[in-house]
């Protein structure tokens, strides 16, 4: 069989790149042929999906102090990785964060450094941030932003969030307190009439504005174009002519609950697949018992217990494979 290897990273123990290599390895050792495709959904990992880093520029981080950022520059497309500049592990988590005075600024000196470095094709990729403050940060950080204007870009997403409503519903993760949110969220409320004033634009009803903390609105309002992480690695990479060529898909993520169906990988994956008529099936470290029935799942907690599937986890993915291809072949 030709088996096609789609998959996300397993947060905290494999890479995407590790995880289709291991299934590689299992079609390897029993004789079939594996295309190996890393797949990311805009949010962190994808950078290392789209090509990885190969420059690196000293950035201000989300709290003020200096951070070496790594992104990509390659044959005039720039590609940022937002939390390499403004993520919430550059500040020690949530514990240590100051939601309130985090900054996306410098992810706007990258894009600035883009745009100097003669990117004609800048790609964002949002997520993971420390940040809410509705990009406010990043677009002061970029000092000529009508630039902007003769380039191509765009902001992969990795939710469909609403600009005010990102306090509400991540401002939590980066360690606001319920309070802090409120004036977060008074804050993006205030942001909505100054994009619009000073760009003409109103982020306030664009579907994944609210993303990392509302830095994919601001940027929107600087002319990006925002889009599903999913869909734009997808087309970046060829997935759909690739799933077209082969004869079964497996995909899979750490975890799998409702939110892998609704815009990441796993489900975006399946969709594709299943247009094609293609059998598909996911292996992950554990899933949602609900969400089972929605796609064949191997889950390496359930097959081979807590232990091999978080400390042996890339040979618990050969396993899963194994299993899989068995199936397949049958």
């Amino acid at each position: 069989m030709r088996v096609l290897a789609a998959v996300d990273k397993f947060r905290g123990t494999a890479t995407a790149s590790q995880v289709a290599a291991a299934i590689g390895h299992a079609c390897w050792e029993t004789g079939h042929e594996c295309i190996e495709v890393p797949i990311a959904d805009g949010g962190e990992g994808t950078l290392d999906v789209l090509g990885g880093p190969n420059r690196t520029s000293r950035v201000t981080n989300p709290l003020g102090k200096p951070v070496d950022a790594q992104w990509r520059l390659s044959r005039d497309v720039a590609v940022i990785e937002m939390a390499r500049a403004s993520g919430l592990s550059l500040v020690g988590g949530k514990v240590k964060n100051d939601v309130i005075a985090a900054s996306t600024i410098g992810t706007g000196e990258l894009i600035d450094t883009a745009l100097n470095d003669g990117a004609k094709r800048i790609i964002v990729c949002v997520g993971g941030s420390a940040t809410v403050d509705g990009g406010l940060g990043a677009v002061r950080a970029i000092r000529s932003p009508a630039r902007l204007h003769g380039v191509e870009f765009f902001v992969a997403c990795d939710v469909r969030t609403r600009f005010t409503d990102a306090a509400r519903l991540f401002g939590a993760q980066k360690g606001a307190s319920p309070a802090q949110i409120d004036f977060l969220t008074a804050r993006l409320h205030a942001l909505v009439q100054t994009y619009r004033d000073e760009f003409g634009v109103d982020v306030s009803d664009l579907e994944g504005a609210g993303a990392a903390g509302g830095l994919a609105g601001g940027l929107a309002a600087l002319g990006a174009k925002l889009v599903p992480g999913f869909d734009l690695v997808a087309d970046e990479v060829g997935l759909h002519e690739l799933i077209n060529t082969c004869d079964v898909v497996i995909t899979g993520e750490g975890f799998v609950d409702e939110e892998s169906f609704d815009g990441k990988v796993v489900g975006g994956v399946q969709q594709l697949a299943i247009r094609a008529g293609k059998p598909v099936a996911a292996i992950c470290g554990d899933a949602q018992p609900e969400q089972r029935s929605r796609l064949e799942i191997v889950s390496l907690v359930e097959s081979f217990g807590e232990d091999a599937a978080f400390n042996q986890t890339l040979t618990s993915i050969e396993r899963a494979a194994a299993m899989l291809l068995k199936k397949f072949a049958n």
